[in-house]
Order: structure tokens, then C-alpha cells, then sequence
């Protein structure tokens, strides 16, 4: 238990000193809907038991410790194992670190939402393979379209996919989100 907290500690702190020149707070954003950030960059909405909450623009390939850094670290009442610090964060994600005592939930797999639902602009392979009607084959279109695409700014945004047509839509509709 304690190397595990000090393996934490030593990768808290190496995000924090990434961090501390990388990520920049953002006070106002002006930005129109289905923009993408100038440079590739990363907003990330960081709540929850961080020292400073907050709206975070980040570089590309950012990790959940560097939205975790921008927000100066955890904070005291923190419950550090309720997330990922290795994840990748995605442009317009909410990330929100539990408190101690929060309700245990399991860790996220990408592309889980709150309540469940698969999130397209976050999914990998794996977590789009669980929709029904949704191979290895068909989650790979999807992850190919938003490569190309980017974003997706809806649900239907599913039809420009090769393969995928009203039918199937409507199966995967109350499934997914964005």
C-alpha cells in the first residue's frame, strides 16, 4: 500500500512539474460550436477535489495527471485511486476527481459516460465494441471517421459512417452520446 501511494505521489509530482509549464488556464472561451481549438489544443472542464477547479486549455496528448496538474494537484480530501492519471483527456471533456468518501464507482473505461452510455469522441475499440451490431470492423470505421473528421457534434453524425445506416441508428440512438 505504501509503494503504491509513493508510485502515486512520484507521478502526481511529475504532472505537476509538466504541468507548471504546459497547461494554461482558460477565464473565457469564445468558440463557435464544432470549432476545434487553435493548434490542436485540448479543453478539459476539471471539477471535483482539485485545488483549483476550473476550465484548462491543454497540449495535445494530454494525460488526465496533466489536467490534474493545470488544476494544481488534488486536493486534500482527494480520493487519488478514483482516477486515471494515465488516460488520455479529450477536447471538451468533464473530468471530476471524487472525494474520499464519494460513492466507490468502478474506473471509467474510455469512452464511459456518467450514466453509462458510450461516448463517441472518447470510445476506443474496445468500449465500441460492446454496442450491439458494433464489430472490431465497424469500430474501427467509427475511430477512422473521427480521425479524419474529428469531433462528433452528434448522435447522427453516425450516418456519414460507412456501414452505418437509419436502422442501425436508431439501435445504437439511446446508447451513445457525444
Amino acid at each position: 500500500m505504501v509503494v503504491v501511494l509513493a508510485a502515486l505521489a512520484v507521478t502526481v509530482a511529475i504532472g505537476m512539474f509538466r504541468g507548471a509549464t504546459a497547461p494554461t488556464e482558460v477565464v473565457t472561451i469564445q468558440k463557435t460550436a464544432g470549432a476545434t481549438p487553435a493548434g490542436g489544443q485540448t479543453y478539459v472542464h476539471v471539477s471535483g477535489a482539485v485545488r483549483a477547479p476550473g476550465l484548462y486549455l491543454l497540449a495535445p496528448g494530454a494525460r488526465v495527471m496533466d489536467a490534474v496538474a493545470a488544476a494544481d494537484g488534488f486536493a486534500d480530501d482527494a480520493a487519488r485511486d478514483g482516477v486515471n492519471l494515465a488516460r488520455p483527456v479529450a477536447d471538451g471533456e468533464q473530468l471530476v476527481v471524487p472525494r474520499i468518501g464519494d460513492q466507490a464507482t468502478a474506473p471509467a473505461s474510455p469512452g464511459a459516460s456518467a450514466d453509462g452510455r458510450i461516448n463517441l469522441n472518447t470510445a476506443d475499440e474496445a468500449a465500441l465494441d460492446t454496442l450491439p451490431r458494433i464489430g472490431p470492423a465497424m469500430a474501427q470505421r467509427i475511430l477512422q471517421w473521427r480521425a479524419e473528421n474529428g469531433r462528433f457534434t452528434s448522435v447522427e453524425d453516425l450516418l456519414a459512417v460507412p456501414g452505418i445506416g437509419e436502422k442501425m441508428l436508431q439501435t445504437l440512438r439511446d446508447l451513445v452520446t457525444v
